[in-house]
């Protein structure tokens, strides 16, 4: 059922919605109507178009959003180590990983790890 828009000439945002609120309380114009309920009826036959009713428009839709490369499935691989019994195999990998016999290695004393801890300590 459709409403009456009945301005109110004191809160009216702009000059020209003050002048057509005046018009329309003088008599001048006429007070336009809303039709809330066939408006909403209008706007959902609106918010569906003609493609979306067929076919045409899920496979257009489909088309828009698909990948543009393929994602290759995932493939599980197993692998195993073949055991040697080959000392020198093991030395040999020793070797690759660097030599550890002077890595890591510092020359700290007790004389140090003391001053360390005394200056470790909050002064007094």
């Amino acid at each position: 059922m459709p409403d009456e828009v009945k301005p109110n000439v004191a809160e009216a945002p702009t000059q020209d919605a003050q002048l057509a609120a005046e018009n329309i309380a003088s008599g001048e114009e006429k007070a336009p109507t809303v039709d809330i309920e066939g408006d909403y009826k209008a706007a959902q036959e609106l918010s569906v178009s003609d493609v979306d009713r067929t076919g045409q428009g899920e496979a257009a839709a489909k088309a828009a959003t698909a990948p543009e490369l393929e994602v290759p499935k995932q493939q599980e691989t197993k692998t195993q180590a073949q055991p040697t019994g080959n000392p020198d195999d093991y030395k040999n990998m020793a070797k690759d990983v660097g030599d550890s016999t002077t890595e890591g290695i510092s020359n700290v004393s007790d004389d140090l790890v003391e001053e360390a801890l005394e200056k470790g300590q909050p002064g007094n």
